[in-house]
């Protein structure tokens, strides 16, 4: 059965999701789109040579039946509404992250969707599926290093622009180390601390850079995340899990060693895309099996949207007090108890 899709948002993750669906994945198939630039929905149609309706808006879209699932790439703030709707209508959701701006909204999601019944919603939480973490995540799991007590992870860019703000290192930049550290460890946050080492002569004026993001989990594992958004060097993601008997690591990412003028070394990436590009096909590949299979996609669920959002806005109140903030979160719901972890090699 080849599962039908809407796209609301045709910018640039909705080109990308397009373009893997039409070209390289299996079982899917885009019947309509919409933005709210509608000039931006018909030449994505041109551009890939599209058979599908163009609508004036996610409502008209979700009304069509022939759309089995919708792909949420719209501007954040308008994702809410966008889900919200999508489970109106009984249809799938794959939503880029956020699942909503705040943990307000994302709780109305999780209401919503239990209410419906069953599990309709997948948030685009990719590093789940990026086969190093599913290492790491193996190991943990099967004991290999014992207990895990601490985690330093790095998040590192080569740039930013001008519109990038301090906040964003949290809700745009640390927002997938929030997800999948959580996921590798399966325990929930207790306290977030931000620091300020020396500012980079690179960040521009009003932009604090780096930052360390110090959590603490109800278990004691204490996660130490560095963001560094100009570093120049690349686009390089790590992290270190140590544990009581040992030590593992996110591999590197697979590059050719080279010998020349003089100097041994490896390229380093630079584009954030080419790094999890195995990870976006594995989780739209993932949530289209795992429909057909089970009736549920099997992904990152509205919940973990919900903790990414508390979490998160835990981070931001501790950016600007400098203190140890709490993080509070709601009782998990029974309805998610029953997710299915996914792991991909």
């Amino acid at each position: 059965m080849t599962m039908r899709f809407g796209v609301i948002g045709t910018g640039a993750i909705g080109r990308e999701h397009i373009k893997r669906i039409s070209n390289k994945l299996a079982g899917g198939k885009i019947v309509a789109v919409t933005d709210v630039n509608q000039a931006s929905a018909e030449d994505t149609l041109e551009t890939f040579g599209l058979d599908a309706t163009v609508y004036p808006d996610d409502k008209t879209l979700l009304a069509d039946p022939t759309v089995d699932a919708v792909l949420v790439t719209s501007w954040g703030p308008a994702h809410e509404a966008s889900v919200l709707a999508a489970i109106e209508a009984k249809k799938y959701v794959f939503v880029e992250k956020p699942l909503a701006t705040t943990a307000e909204g994302c709780m109305r999601i999780v209401e919503a969707e239990i209410k419906h019944g069953k599990r309709l919603v997948q948030v685009g939480f990719m590093r789940r599926y990026d086969s190093g973490y599913v290492q790491l995540k193996e190991a943990i799991e099967n004991k290999f290093i014992g207990e895990p007590l601490m985690i330093r992870a790095a998040h590192r860019n080569p740039e930013v622009g001008e519109n990038y703000t301090t906040d964003m290192a949290i809700h745009d930049t640390l927002i997938h180390e929030i997800d999948v550290l959580h996921w590798l460890v399966n325990d929930d946050y207790k306290t977030v601390q931000v620091t300020y080492p020396k500012k980079s002569k690179h960040a521009h004026e009003n932009l604090k850079d780096p930052q360390i993001v110090t959590l603490e989990t109800e278990g004691g594992i204490v996660m130490s995340a560095e963001i560094n958004v100009n570093c120049k060097y690349g686009y390089d993601i790590q992290c270190e899990v140590i544990g009581e008997e040992g030590v593992v690591s996110l591999p590197e990412f697979q590059s050719i060693s080279f010998r020349k003028n003089a100097m041994f070394g490896t390229n380093v990436l630079m584009d954030w895309k080419d790094r999890f590009i195995d990870a976006y096909d594995k989780e739209l590949q993932d949530f289209m099996d795992s429909i057909k299979l089970t009736g549920e996609p099997n992904g990152p669920t509205s919940w973990d949207g919900y903790i990414a959002a508390v979490t998160a806005d835990a981070a931001i109140k501790a950016q600007n007090s400098g203190e140890k903030e709490q993080i509070s979160l709601k009782e998990k719901p029974a309805f998610y108890n029953k997710q299915t972890e996914a792991v991909n090699a």
